[in-house]
């Protein structure tokens, strides 16, 4: 059988189709929903040891919408995911007083969210960290009169070696009007399979 993600046969460590002693793989759909997500944050989804969403109020989405690992700009996966806006939304009420907007950079990490959540979906094993985006541009804001944000991430490129994983992507957040307002070129997101200060270790000894 040859991976759809790498041109190795028999051999990919990242694929959702190879099972890994003591590691748990997450089950694969097209959709998810906030109850979902939020087990991803406690390691129900996929595991303790590897990555997981934030738990709210830093989850940044509502649902994922859609999933897939052939689709997108570059065909290589897409995700769709919302979030809801309201007034009660907590980065409103402190951002700014008498001036409220969501704060570019949750947008950003909502997207890092989403490309590590991918990362994870497709087998990828190892805690995620956002290692950086290449050209970011934000064209609106998004108020508590908006009712619904989306995003679109497509991704780019995929790398396994020496145990961890690395992903890029292109995304974008459009408001409820269909209007695409922030930008990202070139989102990275790592998996790192040997993070010890958590565990008590010694911080030095981490291996990002």
């Amino acid at each position: 059988m040859k991976c759809r993600f790498f041109s190795s046969k028999n051999s990919c460590t990242l694929c959702p189709l190879k099972t890994q002693e003591n590691n748990k793989i997450m089950i694969q759909k097209s959709s998810y929903t906030k109850e979902e997500l939020i087990q991803s944050g406690e390691g129900i989804l996929g595991g303790m040891e590897n990555g997981k969403l934030p738990l709210p109020p830093m989850l940044m989405m509502d649902r994922i919408t859609e999933i897939n690992d052939d689709g997108g700009k570059y065909g290589k996966g897409q995700i769709i995911a919302e979030l809801d806006i309201t007034d009660e939304n907590w980065f409103f009420h402190c951002h700014f007083k008498g001036d409220p907007v969501m704060p570019g950079c949750l947008g950003l990490d909502g997207m890092w969210q989403l490309v590590g959540f991918y990362l994870s979906w497709i087998g990828g094993q190892g805690r995620g960290r956002a290692l950086g985006v290449g050209d970011l541009k934000f064209k609106g804001q998004v108020r508590p009169y908006h009712d619904l944000v989306t995003y679109k991430i497509d991704i780019k490129k995929l790398l396994s070696r020496g145990g961890k994983y690395m992903i890029w992507a292109d995304g974008e957040l459009s408001t409820d009007e269909n209007r695409t307002i922030y930008f990202a070129k070139n989102l990275q997101v790592g998996l790192f399979d040997n993070l010890t200060y958590d565990f008590g270790g010694d911080p030095a000894l981490d291996s990002f």
